[in-house]
């Protein structure tokens, strides 16, 4: 009965990526479920003084002992008691996937499989919204009918979710790992260039920028570091490259506009969009809107930008807070309801985190989970070193983990369930990958 639970959990979770497009009721449910068999299963197979022996298990308690006790000293402590009480639910998700659910390699090949599938899926499902524009409108639906509430941005199947880029980017390259390994494919080249590129460009029309920067930057790395898919890489870049030009010079969305004002503000950019007119095709109306500040704009006036008064308060708060900041999750309560703190926001209300995952826990535990949490990271990316798996797969492994926690980037918060899963997902995938030998 035991093991054919596990297997039913192990499918559950090789479907997580699936679950993930649905939104985040679903795979919170599959993996708290998941996580509360394996403790039992951990107990009824009395294994667990095997694992609590293991380094990643270790440092894994004690980063989430770390946010308990920070609570203590936390302003909101009824949130930051919850919130870091149930965070183990995804703290344990890669050390359940390694040692329990993936642990079968089929299984994950599987795994491999269908992320490959779905992120083609993403892919040609947002390439439809991006072709179903009108200059009046925007992106129209996507295959499934969903479209976005914001003009300009693509939902792919995401529903109100504008996360199409960041979720190709995260996961494409486990994708490429199965188009590595399958002995099925001919053409290989091609299709790995074609799959990469594909992915790029996606990213790019998404208008994700960190999703498009970060995979870029994955790609690089993998060119210089991947000796034997160099090939592959460099022709998906130039593919990429050229999709991108050519979208930006013969898409309508980059050229039926013209730009009325320009700031660093949330949607500061001001631009005026010329279609034809309902009742008379002959003539040009037009319409006034509001889309995302230019990238260098944004730059140039980066601390009266959202994400620099964001920031400025977070590190306010940091320095008032030094060594267990403010709480877990208490950055809007605190910002609420301190008026010294509100005032900051000069520009916007007060977000819901600080938008950084390291400037977060700075702020919201202080340098005391701060350094729990980097703690963490480097006994997961010393793991992956030294695991048995071929180097490629390690190096893809590393990659994948560096452009998830890249430091000098927007991200969301590992509290919220979308982003928590997928990220601690994606970190038990890298440890499976990196034991990864077999072919088909």
């Amino acid at each position: 009965m035991m093991l054919k639970t596990e297997t039913i959990f192990s499918y559950l979770f090789l479907l997580i990526p699936l679950f993930l497009i649905t939104g985040p009721a679903i795979p919170d449910i599959v993996i708290t479920l998941g996580i509360i068999f394996g403790i039992f299963y951990f107990i009824y197979f009395k294994m667990y003084e095997y694992f609590l022996k293991k380094n990643l298990f270790r440092v894994t308690f004690i980063f989430w002992l770390s946010l308990i006790f920070i609570s203590f000293f936390s302003y909101n402590k009824t949130s930051s008691f919850q919130d870091s009480l149930i965070f183990i639910r995804f703290l344990l998700i890669p050390l359940f996937c390694y040692f329990l659910f993936f642990k079968h390699e089929k299984i994950f090949e599987r795994s491999l499989f269908l992320i490959f599938i779905l992120v083609i899926f993403v892919c040609v499902d947002t390439l439809y919204q991006f072709l179903n524009y009108t200059s009046k409108d925007g992106f129209g639906e996507d295959l499934l009918g969903f479209k976005s509430n914001w003009y300009g941005r693509l939902t792919g199947p995401f529903r109100d979710e504008l996360i199409p880029g960041s979720y190709v980017s995260k996961l494409g390259l486990f994708g490429f790992v199965f188009l590595i390994f399958s002995k099925t494919l001919k053409d290989k080249i091609i299709i790995q260039s074609v799959y990469l590129s594909s992915i790029l460009f996606i990213c790019y029309i998404s208008g994700e920028r960190m999703a498009f920067a970060t995979f870029s930057l994955s790609l690089l790395i993998l060119f210089f570091f991947l000796n034997d898919f160099r090939k592959s890489i460099f022709l998906s870049i130039i593919i990429g490259v050229f999709l991108i030009l050519l979208a930006i010079y013969l898409h309508p969305f980059y050229n039926d506009f013209k730009i009325i004002e320009s700031t660093q503000y949330h949607q500061g950019q001001k631009i005026e969009k010329f279609f034809p007119c309902d009742d008379d095709n002959t003539k040009l109306c037009s319409k006034v809107i509001n889309i995302q500040p230019n990238f260098f704009e944004v730059l140039k006036n980066f601390t009266t930008s959202a994400y620099g008064e964001i920031y400025k308060l977070s590190l306010i708060m940091f320095i008032d807070n030094p060594l267990t900041g403010i709480g877990v999750n208490n950055f809007k309560y605190l910002c609420n309801n301190n008026e010294i703190y509100k005032d900051i926001m000069v520009n916007y209300n007060c977000a819901s985190h600080p938008h950084n995952i390291y400037i977060q826990w700075l702020t919201e535990g202080g340098l005391i989970v701060l350094f729990s949490f980097i703690l963490y990271l480097f006994f997961f990316v010393k793991f992956i070193i030294n695991n048995i798996g071929e180097k490629k797969y390690k190096i893809i492994s590393l990659v994948i983990l560096l452009s998830m926690f890249w430091p000098i980037m927007s991200t969301g918060s590992l509290i919220k369930n979308w982003y928590g899963i997928t990220t601690f997902f994606i970190i038990g995938m890298c440890l499976c990958l990196s034991k990864f030998k077999n072919n088909f």
